[in-house]
């Protein structure tokens, strides 16, 4: 029976969700109440998140819930990174949160690396990701604009923040989102003074950092009596999504050095450290830091995932006249001939939308003096056997950057319902994979609110109870394919 109920939000760039996670004291299960789309608005050239219409989704998901359970214990909201908005001395928002992907922050990071803030100095001083897409890149169009929203800014939240603040009247920046900005430096635990001297910022712009798991106040009773209901704890997870997802992984031996990679449209690929690692080898690798729950820093690495096969799909589905289902590739790659040829899913040709992806990757292999694969179990058995590939590269380098041999694989995100895959990357590794679940992000944000609230002690209390509630799979490798892995991976490196 259960006996407590705690109310998950989690935005992605795409769409939102509301998630109940009832708990009995001894497991836990997760029931979607609300689903929204995030759609951005294109508008006088600027391509901004419609901050106000989710916050209006946001409040639907607390009225639905709190009709369907009476008892919700608390609430969470985790988002993805890097977007903020400014506020006033009034506490008024200036603007919509700008998208990150509008042309401006692309110009701007063009504009700050002549003038010497390259993206090897950005990381030298934040330890951070450096991306085109970063919220520093936002900051500094501000500045070149001389734009009245910065002129008149008295706060800066980043986007959970800015819901947070919404339902409590409380402003402060949690820890995870605000190292996505890249304007807080890792190594030092703070604001970086130099970035902001050149970005001509005060450091009593940012409000008090809190970490994961603090309970930052209690839904306004203004919100209370609009969605007639009683007042909620609000807690801060871990509201990166990201670190929420690392903080919900099921770890099932800690005493063993584990990395994970998270499976979906994007991987993302790292391990759970114990502290950042500035350096110019992580640099040069690709791989970066991340703040993480409970002092944790996470080393993590994006690739470009399950894209590729998903835009192979649309072009097959057009093809075909009818919605093929996953099923149906599931039954035609093992099929087809096995290591025939193999791509870098992180080549730039594989990073647009293509109206015919799967011709892209056969001019691709035809390039690299390859096999051309030209049905869909050719294709789908190339990308797949590439995906695992590249994460036994990228594995090479986590030890070498570390010093430590990875010894089991986390798997977590929809991919894992790819069980051949699952196996595939356990005998390319020679490593135990436990596979699941699918949604450690909300897992992730439902630990923090949990610790926050007192009822669990700290992230390894929590896993374990990711571990009795979910379905993890176990794949153990076999020597044998181990052997043929190998040469793959040889013939893979010359592609690369």
């Amino acid at each position: 029976m259960v006996s407590k109920n705690y109310l998950i939000f989690d935005f992605g760039a795409s769409n939102g969700r509301a998630i109940i996670a009832g708990y009995d004291g001894k497991r836990f299960e997760l029931e979607v109440v609300h689903r929204f789309e995030n759609r951005p608005v294109f508008a006088a050239g600027t391509l901004y998140w419609d901050v106000l219409r989710l916050f209006s989704e946001l409040k639907e998901g607390i009225a639905i819930a709190q009709k369907k359970y009476k008892n919700i214990e608390s609430l969470g909201v985790d988002t993805w990174g890097v977007d903020f908005a400014l506020f006033d001395k009034n506490k008024k928002m200036l603007s919509n949160p700008q998208h990150y992907r509008d042309d401006a922050r692309i110009e701007a990071a063009k504009a700050m690396e002549k003038a010497g803030y390259t993206r090897k100095k950005l990381f030298m001083l934040t330890g951070g990701l450096i991306l085109d897409i970063m919220g520093i890149y936002h900051f500094y169009d501000l500045k070149l604009s001389n734009s009245p929203v910065l002129n008149n800014a008295d706060k800066f939240l980043m986007m959970p923040d800015i819901f947070n603040y919404f339902l409590t009247g409380n402003m402060f920046n949690e820890f995870t989102e605000a190292t996505t900005s890249i304007v807080y430096d890792l190594k030092n635990n703070t604001w970086s003074r130099e970035i902001l001297e050149f970005l001509g910022i005060g450091n009593d712009l940012f409000p008090e950092i809190v970490q994961p798991g603090t309970k930052i106040g209690n839904i306004q009773k203004s919100i209370a009596d609009e969605l007639d209901i009683k007042p909620i704890s609000v807690i801060a997870p871990a509201s990166h999504d990201t670190a929420s997802a690392v903080t919900g992984i099921p770890v099932i031996d800690k005493n063993k050095t584990w990395c994970f990679v998270s499976m979906g449209t994007w991987l993302v690929q790292g391990m759970e450290i114990d502290k950042p690692i500035v350096n110019e080898d992580i640099y040069a690798s690709g791989f970066a830091n991340e703040g993480g729950s409970e002092g944790k820093n996470i080393l993590p690495k994006n690739i470009n995932g399950l894209w590729v096969i998903q835009q192979c799909m649309e072009k097959w589905r057009r093809d075909a006249g009818r919605n093929i289902a996953w099923a149906e590739i599931d039954k035609l790659f093992p099929k087809a001939k096995a290591f025939a040829s193999f791509i870098d899913v992180d080549d730039s040709v594989f990073l647009p939308p293509s109206p015919d992806m799967p011709k892209v990757i056969a001019e691709y292999c035809k390039k690299k003096g390859q096999d051309m694969p030209s049905d869909i179990g050719s294709v789908a058995r190339c990308f797949y056997e590439s995906i695992v590939l590249k994460i036994r590269f990228n594995v090479s380098k986590l030890e070498n950057l570390t010093g430590k041999k990875i010894e089991l694989m986390q798997l977590v995100g929809g991919g894992t319902n790819n069980r051949l895959l699952c196996q595939w990357i356990a005998d390319a590794l020679g490593v135990h994979v436990a596979a699941g679940p699918t949604e450690t992000t909300a897992v992730g944000n439902l630990i923090m609110q949990m610790k926050g609230s007192g009822e669990i002690k700290n992230v390894e209390e929590g896993r374990q109870l990711c571990i009795r509630s979910t379905d993890v799979k176990r794949y153990e490798p076999f020597s044998s394919e181990k052997i043929k892995w190998d040469t793959a991976y040889e013939k893979y490196l010359m592609i690369l």
